[in-house]
């Protein structure tokens, strides 16, 4: 079968004949086996009849791809995009979004929920994911039961289980596809500082063979080893021309910079003249502060050479300009986090990993299978490489062989529930549900599956309702439900997808009348950033508006108790500036923050603005909302921020 002038793979021709059929499709298939051509099926199928597509994706540089993708192909008054702070066309034919938006308008019932035909769930794999995985299985249960699914994933070990599980909650035929082929195989390699690119059972063997100084230890004492630690250049020259272009994986983005001017001052490669040209006309469509950044400087030395880095802490149209660098075949090494390898098809002939170890927020851990096939995933252009490689570093101090054998052989984790109930849920479960339908929900979940199968009557109710009762107690404490009513203030807050107690007191209540727009601005800051112990804030504008703020604060039973206020005085120095007019530009001396850091922080205020917006219905609340996002929108003026 042939679609698209391609010669379809088994696995995309029952893919095809299921979607044919009406059912469901859950696809398992290895990173760049060409799943997203089944997704261009569905779209192509539905185009010319009255049904709607939705195309979600767990992070926005991939919703943001497959929007200019779309609309390329079908034109952009087809498309919609909608990821919380950018919404663009959403009545369009084909909408991208984020699943978290998805899963915001299904449990809320929202209107735009109708005349759906297919809900595409890209990288759906995320459902493990232990901080966002809810989102993807909630996105399933409250979905209309009319709607079909097709769930793309790299591979997933019980993709059958997955597929049953929506099958006996949706009541629909769903078809599992599972394929281990991949068109352009891959060839795994380890780097050992002292071997060279080698295999592991060499490296294993090297580090079994007693040192000299061991054996024959000077003046009878035993010597400390040192180990030298492995160097990216020295990989980069072995690998040679041949092997380029490559991925070079870190999880550190300071790394990635780093690393590309040192490879920039090896002179490795030709100049190019071809690419700063590029990168100056990019460059010029921006506001002229960008030239300055530390990153655009550091950009201008490397790009040259076909060097570059690529990371979330960049401008998007800094990140933008190295992706379309590196699509035009321009880059030849490209230092990089993890999210390069989630979703955007930027293959390379070789991927290496500076190391198979990541600070995962808690502790450094070894990468489970799933991450490292992900991103080894990138390696090898389909029609243009035979072969794809892959070469992870190893530092002989931290290496485990059995483990790294285990990591890199077979992606063997399976996908496990999140699932979670938030105070979102709780209060639009019981605003649209009665009693008897909750509990029904709630043992529809995947984690419900996994633990009892099919049969839900096996699973306790007191167990069940266990966290669902304790939500309901401190919804009532506070006024957001009687009984099984939910109050206004409930209401309020059913519309609010995070920090909903706190947003309720404050916009649902008196609370906001009390407050001028910084303040306002202030407590939603405070409520967004995450603390990191590497970001520091000069410049604290303390004064009588913060002041007013804490001493309102602590009159309240439950605000006085929320410790993410403590941050007010860190948040003066983001807040203050713009307040009074001054640029996103001229924040960047006063913070550690990566400016796409703070970009990103400031388009979660206005998606925060955005949910209060919708959920109040009090005129001067939304003013005031109107307000505060222009100051944000003045802040941000002429940078790019999709």
């Amino acid at each position: 079968m042939k679609y698209k002038n391609f010669t379809l793979d088994p696995f995309q021709e029952q893919a095809i004949e299921a979607i044919e059929s009406r059912s469901s499709v859950v696809v398992s298939a290895p990173t760049g086996s060409g799943k997203t051509l089944i997704a261009d099926y569905i779209v192509e199928k539905h185009k010319n009849d009255p049904q709607k597509i939705i195309y979600t994706a767990p992070i926005k540089a991939l919703s943001n791809q497959k929007y200019k993708d779309f609309s390329h192909e079908y034109g952009e008054e087809n498309v919609g995009l909608m990821t919380g702070d950018i919404v663009i066309n959403p009545t369009a034919k084909i909408i991208v979004m984020t699943t978290e938006i998805y899963r915001n308008m299904v449990i809320s019932k929202d209107e735009s929920i109708q005349n759906i035909a297919y809900v595409i769930f890209d990288e759906i794999h995320y459902i493990n994911d232990i901080e966002r995985g809810y989102v993807w299985e909630e996105s399933i249960i409250y979905s209309p039961e009319s709607i079909r699914f097709l769930c793309l994933s790299a591979t997933i070990p019980n993709a059958d289980e997955f597929s049953s599980w929506i099958q006996a909650i949706k009541k629909h035929p769903v078809k599992t596809i599972v394929s281990s082929y991949r068109n352009v195989p891959l060839e795994h390699a380890f780097y050992d500082q002292e071997l060279g690119i080698t295999t592991l059972k060499e490296i294993k063997s090297a580090q079994q063979v007693p040192q000299y100084r061991d054996v024959f230890p000077r003046q009878g004492k035993k010597q400390k080893r040192t180990f030298p630690q492995p160097s990216h250049l020295d990989l980069i020259k072995e690998l040679g021309a041949e092997k380029l272009p490559c991925l070079y994986f870190s999880f550190s983005r300071k790394s990635c910079q780093i690393k590309a001017q040192e490879l920039a001052r090896q002179n490795l490669f030709q100049r190019n003249p071809t690419i700063s040209q590029f990168f100056s006309t990019t460059l010029s469509q921006a506001p002229s502060d960008v030239q300055k950044l530390k990153s655009t400087l550091m950009l201008k030395e490397t790009l040259p050479q076909g060097i570059a880095f690529h990371h979330a802490g960049l401008l998007p149209v800094i990140k933008e300009a190295i992706e379309d660098l590196f699509g035009k075949g321009l880059i030849k090494v490209l230092y990089t986090t993890e999210t390069f390898a989630v979703g955007i098809n930027m293959p390379a002939k070789t991927v290496c990993f500076d190391s198979l170890r990541k600070y995962d927020g808690f502790n450094f851990r070894y990468l489970n299978t799933k991450e490292y096939f992900q991103i080894a995933g990138r390696a090898g252009r389909r029609g243009i490489d035979t072969v794809g490689y892959v070469v992870s570093v190893i530092f002989r101090p931290t290496f485990r062989y059995e483990e790294i054998k285990r990591i890199t052989t077979k992606d063997i984790e399976p996908i496990k529930s999140q699932f979670k109930l938030s105070i979102n849920t709780v209060l639009n479960l019981i605003n649209q549900h009665t009693p008897a339908e909750i509990e029904q929900i709630l043992r529809l979940s995947f984690f419900s599956y996994q633990k009892f199968g099919k049969d839900y009557a096996k699973i306790p109710t007191n167990v069940l309702l266990a966290r669902y009762s304790s939500i309901i107690r401190k919804l009532t404490k506070y006024d957001y439900v009687q009984g099984n009513t939910v109050t206004a203030k409930g209401v309020f807050s059913s519309k609010i997808f995070a920090d909903e107690i706190s947003i309720g007191e404050i916009f649902a209540t008196d609370f906001v009348h009390q407050l001028d727009e910084y303040q306002i601005l202030l407590l939603l800051a405070a409520l967004i950033y995450e603390k990191r112990e590497m970001n520091k804030f000069t410049q604290e504008h303390k004064n009588d508006q913060l002041n007013k703020l804490k001493a309102l604060l602590s009159r309240n039973d439950y605000l006085s108790k929320e410790k993410k206020f403590l941050a007010l005085p860190e948040m003066t120095t983001l807040m203050f500036p713009i307040y009074h007019g001054k640029s996103f530009f001229d924040l960047l001396s006063s913070t550690t923050l990566l400016e796409g850091d703070l970009i990103r922080f400031f388009l979660q205020i206005k998606d925060r603005i955005g949910q209060i917006k919708k959920a109040t219905v009090d005129y001067k609340v939304t003013q005031k909302m109107i307000n505060c996002q222009g100051i944000i929108d003045k802040a941000l003026e002429g940078i790019y921020v999709v």
